[in-house]
């Protein structure tokens, strides 16, 4: 099988779809976690994506839907949205810390998906597709709808750029500036819900966090500009996810995990590779004309110093 007929397939065509346009817009909302410091914010929102996938799952069953899951995603988004903005409200209130609501998210949510899946007739079996993803049940309607939240994730995460940096960077600063602090953190937050949801058939719910983190992660390590960074992050994770679905048409290996590998494989050789192309003072005096009279010991430790001239 040869790269034509991966370009032709019609399965290929709707995964690589999916795939081009998460990788393209994960980077986008996880630049501004990273610069809030809730990197891992992706995946409490992911175990509270769970429980609606199972809640969608247990209402088409309920409602004798062909197939069950017809509802799965549909409660992810709800779940996933109505779970951030929780934990953004707990937080701006301060009655905990953000990392004990996310510890809360974490647990809570993925007992609740295990137990309402088995109240729906299924088993913990039956989430696997969405622990670790499953591009090959994409769909022509999952690829409009992974569209339509991608493109909406875009506009509001390119659009409001300069407004979202500045409550990501410094919220106290965006208050005395007159921003409405308490709507743009709620739109990260909502923003990310999405795009956890809408990475969930590729890279699954348990990895999802990666894709929006570690591409952003391998940005800050050649640019130290928040636009770039996120223009960096965005190339880097169009590659990995078009990469790894590509290896997964010759290859029997799972596309999310593979994707997130290669992710994480990039980011050890740039770290790696990076310090050697790192700018280095200057060796000579940079103020040649300014007298240097700095006084310094000398070598032998006796003590004596002596003047130390251009």
């Amino acid at each position: 099988m040869g790269l034509w007929e991966m370009v032709t397939d019609p399965f290929m065509q709707r995964a690589l779809v999916a795939a081009l346009l998460v990788g393209l817009s994960a980077p986008v909302v996880g630049t501004y976690l990273v610069q809030r410091r809730l990197a891992l914010l992706g995946d409490g929102i992911g175990h509270v994506a769970l429980t609606g996938v199972a809640l969608g799952w247990l209402v088409g069953a309920g409602m004798g839907l062909v197939p069950d899951d017809v509802l799965a995603v549909p409660g992810a988004v709800v779940a996933a949205v109505a779970g951030s903005v929780l934990i953004e409200v707990v937080r701006r209130r301060g009655r905990t810390s953000g990392d004990l609501a996310l510890a809360i998210l974490f647990y809570g949510g993925i007992a609740g998906g295990v137990l309402l899946i088995g109240l729906a007739g299924g088993s913990s079996g039956s989430l696997m597709a969405y622990l670790f993803g499953s591009i090959s049940t994409v769909t022509m309607a999952d690829v409009w709808v992974t569209v339509a939240l991608c493109g909406l994730i875009l506009l509001i995460g390119l659009g409001l750029r300069a407004v979202l940096f500045s409550v990501s960077h410094d919220e106290e600063f965006a208050i005395a500036s007159g921003l409405p602090v308490w709507a743009l953190n709620m739109a990260v937050a909502v923003l990310a819900a999405l795009t956890v949801t809408v990475a969930m058939r590729v890279v699954g719910l348990l990895l999802v966090s990666a894709l929006m983190i570690v591409p952003v992660a391998i940005g800050q390590l050649v640019t130290h500009s928040f636009r770039r960074t996120m223009l960096v992050g965005s190339v880097v994770g169009v590659t990995v996810c078009v990469t790894g679905l590509s290896i997964t048409y010759w290859h029997n290996v799972s596309p999310g995990a593979l994707i997130v590998v290669l992710a994480i494989g990039v980011y050890a050789v740039v770290a790696a590779v990076h310090p050697l192309f790192a700018r280095r003072p200057p060796a000579t005096d940079p103020h040649p004309d300014i007298p240097d009279d700095v006084a310094v010991a000398t070598p032998a430790g006796d003590g004596r110093q002596e003047e130390c001239t251009p």
